[in-house]
């Protein structure tokens, strides 16, 4: 009965359940719509990996318009901060503020908030206790993974050796272990690849980069292999570093290790931006868009530096001395 009599009291003092909802706001106000606070600054924050990762990323390049950058994953920036202009009224275009950092401070910088959204050929399907609070676009990129490259042929003939002839059945994890067993296989630290390796080859002696770029050049450890994002590792060798090449099987395939899908990443609770960019990622593929970009970057005769100075996007110039140092390469601990 007294329960009864409060609700009954507290209904008559509040003339309506709207002033209950407006009490909880004022002590608990909505969110800011994530889309409304980029409209109303005019500027979309992005954050791209200081490591080239080419063709996604490449090396930064000084054109008579000052620094720029450029790669698939820009073009795709520039076709999402297009959409996003048209989404804020179009008077005054969105602009993109790219922030090249080391590639393990991007998931940091999204977290504090000073990102909107970063690319770099990210995995949206790789599990890691570290990225919990981050959420991914539909992908824009299916065929990646992970893959191998050497500069010796007779890694890849020990390679082959020591897998199963049987062309119909996946090999297992403990078959790769062996395959790679008693190599010196390098990977870039943070990475997919980096996560692979601890969690599944164990019988390797792994070695932890900064950069890919740094595995190419180090000669002390001394390395086998390279293992990392197969695009990526076939684009270097067919077009870059000659002197490596892919770690095939007798069929000729490349030899993968896994499979995965490149996303945009955003902040978990980025839902409006998250619809909306996956809205961006599925007219670009509807219309045929996204496959010519894809084709444009992966499979065409072009000097990037071209690319860069007619169609690059600039970035802030304070860490341009971290995208010259490509940074080391060293014995991981022992597992």
């Amino acid at each position: 009965m007294r329960v009864q009599l409060c609700v009954l009291m507290i209904g008559l003092a509040l003339p309506g359940c709207g002033l209950v909802v407006d009490a909880v706001q004022l002590v608990r106000p909505v969110a800011a719509d994530e889309l409304d606070t980029i409209c109303a600054r005019r500027r979309l924050l992005v954050g791209m990996a200081i490591e080239p990762r080419r063709p996604f990323v490449f090396p930064a390049i000084y054109t008579d318009e000052g620094l720029r950058v450029t790669g698939m994953d820009v073009e795709l920036v520039r076709e999402i901060t297009a959409a996003l202009s048209q989404r804020c009224g179009g008077i005054q275009p969105i602009t993109p503020i790219l922030n090249l950092v080391r590639f393990r401070d991007l998931f940091v910088q999204l977290n504090e908030g000073k990102l909107d959204l970063f690319v770099s050929a990210i995995s949206a399907n790789v599990p890691s206790p570290g990225r919990g609070s981050l959420a991914y676009s539909t992908p824009y990129f299916y065929d990646g993974g992970i893959g191998g490259i050497t500069r010796r042929p007779e890694v890849i003939e020990r390679v082959r050796a020591r897998l199963p002839r049987q062309s119909d059945k996946p090999d297992s994890l403990a078959t790769m272990n062996a395959a790679l067993a008693g190599s010196a296989v390098a990977v870039q630290e943070g990475t997919s690849a980096h996560l692979y390796a601890v969690a599944n080859l164990t019988d390797i002696k792994l070695v932890l980069c900064d950069s890919l770029p740094a595995a190419f050049e180090t000669q002390d450890p001394a390395i086998d292999v390279i293992l990392g994002k197969q695009p990526i590792l076939q684009f270097m060798v067919t077009r870059v570093r000659k002197d490596w090449q892919q770690i095939s099987l007798e069929t000729g395939k490349p030899l993968m290790l896994t499979r995965e899908h490149y996303a945009v990443v955003m902040a978990e609770e980025s839902y409006r931006l998250r619809s909306f960019v996956n809205d961006v990622l599925f007219r670009l593929d509807e219309s045929g868009r996204l496959a010519e970009m894809r084709r444009r970057w992966l499979e065409q005769d072009y000097a990037y530096p071209r690319r860069a100075a007619r169609e690059g996007l600039p970035f802030a110039a304070e860490n341009l001395p971290l995208h010259y140092d490509q940074g080391q390469c060293r014995w991981a601990p022992t597992r």
